[in-house]
């Protein structure tokens, strides 16, 4: 898709995970809109991508609102594979129960 990370690792070293730029910028700035919208407009119904970005803000170790952002877009992605691949639509309940 859009996203692509990038991850170096050798032995028993492991560097930490960025953004890569590899992917469709098109898609990338597609799902961070959608991201962002989810955020805009939560107060309409509960979404667990908008549970998982507040989750992320929290202190002690709270992230910066980009940061934050990608990893939902790469939550968001997931579940939308998962969805596709089971053919079902999306539930709140369903999914906030196989978060924990």
């Amino acid at each position: 898709m859009g996203i692509d990370i990038r991850r170096h690792q050798s032995g028993t070293f492991m560097c930490t995970d960025r953004i890569n730029k590899r992917g469709n910028p098109n898609a990338r700035r597609v799902f961070y809109f959608v991201v962002t919208n989810m955020l805009k407009q939560q107060r309409w119904g509960p979404n667990h991508i908008v549970d998982y970005y507040y989750k992320l803000k929290e202190p002690p170790y709270s992230k910066k609102h980009n940061v934050a952002t990608i990893a939902c877009i790469n939550k968001l992605i997931k579940c939308l594979y998962a969805m596709v691949i089971k053919g079902s639509i999306y539930d709140y309940h369903l999914a906030s129960v196989s978060q924990q």
